[in-house]
């Protein structure tokens, strides 16, 4: 087991520098000998047998377990080791890939009640856990950093800005956010954009806290959330916004989700989609994500996207890519959480407090290393809703600005 382990880490780890121990005791180094080295000791056979079986899925469940460990630098750094190779996968791990790929349709199936679990699995959490790493406003999407000095409050801030601003928002628009979650954007919209907004998810938790928060801030008459699929909400709407959802619905979804974006939008509307993205064409989702983080989700192509809103009917004005933005705002969720790793222990257990760390640093590592990125598209339904050049994007978040500075509402701790 320990030369087969060495004999397959080393063909595939050819940059870097990392040292392991195996359960036996036997030490060797793979990697070119550059970079910040990292350690790293198996602490079991089981969990060798399983990374070599299926990498991808074993290496987070022996993290989890407590026998993979790391004895020099953090789970962060092996993972930016790993994620940074030559070949995204190890050799013998791509029949695994194969075989995920095949299946993805049926993995993605997401129904009503099907999607209603799966959010409740990861968003109906204990709401401490979230007060731990985000922003004061609770923001769970990557943030918008305008310099690389920009606080995660601030990235948050100017995210919502941007949105706002590709929007075009006029005083008293209906505005529909399609997975609200805990109602930063829509609370954003409403109070500073005077929208009239609608949010709906479909986490029992969020939505009590949005609005709760909508009630404590006299906006329940311009911003309400309903516990509902979007497949089920009545329109027309304005506006339409979503972020963070998109990456839930799954590609067997893609039509059903922009045809009734289609229908609910109005004839002279705009709506926002802000996602998650592949640069590099379809593939399969991490089989460890989908069994402990995101169940039923499926991080989509542009050319997975594109062609559904064709077939929509709907018109794309505007692309952009959010280069890095998610791994600077998953760096700052981990470094936030790992300072307060020992509360999350203590809502839940030792071994979950591991799993978030793995989680927040193998996502950070994937963006920072792989060719995951993040993607606004405009769209409408037809020719010249939208300026015709991007100009009015700055002016607009210029406004918005100013509006901001005449509202500045309390700041408070996310989770109050």
């Amino acid at each position: 087991m320990d030369r087969l382990l060495r004999r397959f880490l080393t063909q595939f780890i050819r940059r870097g520098s990392m040292t392991v121990t195996t359960a036996s005791g036997m030490k060797f180094t793979v990697g070119d000998g550059t970079r910040q080295p990292v350690e790293v000791r198996f602490v079991t056979v089981d969990a060798q047998r399983r990374v070599l079986i299926n990498p991808e899925l074993g290496l987070g469940e022996a993290y989890m377990d407590g026998e993979f460990v790391v004895q020099r630098g953090t789970i962060a750094d092996a993972l930016a080791i790993l994620l940074d190779q030559p070949d995204v996968l190890p050799q013998w791990a791509k029949p695994w890939w194969h075989l995920r790929y095949l299946t993805r349709h049926l993995k993605q199936f997401n129904p009503r009640s099907r999607s209603r679990s799966n959010v409740a699995h990861h968003y109906d959490l204990d709401g401490r856990l979230y007060s731990l790493f985000l922003d004061a406003d609770k923001q769970y999407s990557c943030a918008y950093f305008e310099t690389p000095q920009t606080s995660l409050d601030d990235a948050q801030l100017a995210k919502k800005r941007h949105i706002a601003a590709k929007l075009l928002l006029k005083g008293g628009q209906r505005v529909l956010d399609i997975g609200s979650g805990w109602g930063g954007l829509g609370l954003y919209l409403a109070e500073v954009a005077d929208a009239d907004v609608t949010g709906v998810t479909l986490s029992m938790e969020q939505l009590q806290v949005s609005n709760g928060r909508a009630a404590e801030r006299g906006l329940t008459g311009s911003a309400r959330f309903l516990l509902e699929d979007y497949r089920d909400i009545d329109g027309p709407f304005d506006r339409i916004v979503s972020v963070g959802m998109f990456e839930h619905v799954g590609v067997t979804f893609y039509d059903t989700f922009f045809q009734r974006c289609a229908e609910l939008l109005s004839e002279d509307g705009v709506m926002l989609l802000h996602s998650i993205g592949r640069s590099q064409g379809p593939d399969s989702t991490n089989p460890w994500i989908a069994k402990y983080i995101f169940p039923g989700g499926y991080i989509p192509a542009l050319s997975e996207v594109l062609p559904a809103i064709e077939r929509a009917g709907l018109l794309v004005c505007d692309v952009e890519i959010l280069r890095l933005h998610y791994a600077e705002t998953l760096k700052a969720w981990r470094e936030r959480f790992m300072a307060r790793r020992e509360e999350a222990v203590q809502f839940y257990d030792e071994r979950f407090a591991l799993m978030w760390e793995f989680y927040l640093a193998a996502c950070e590592m994937t963006f920072r290393k792989q060719d995951m990125m993040n993607f606004q598209i405009q769209l409408t339904r037809h020719q010249g809703v939208v300026p015709t050049t991007r100009d009015y994007i700055g002016h607009e978040e210029a406004r918005l600005r100013g509006l901001e500075r005449g509202r500045k509402p309390r700041l408070r701790l996310a989770g109050e």
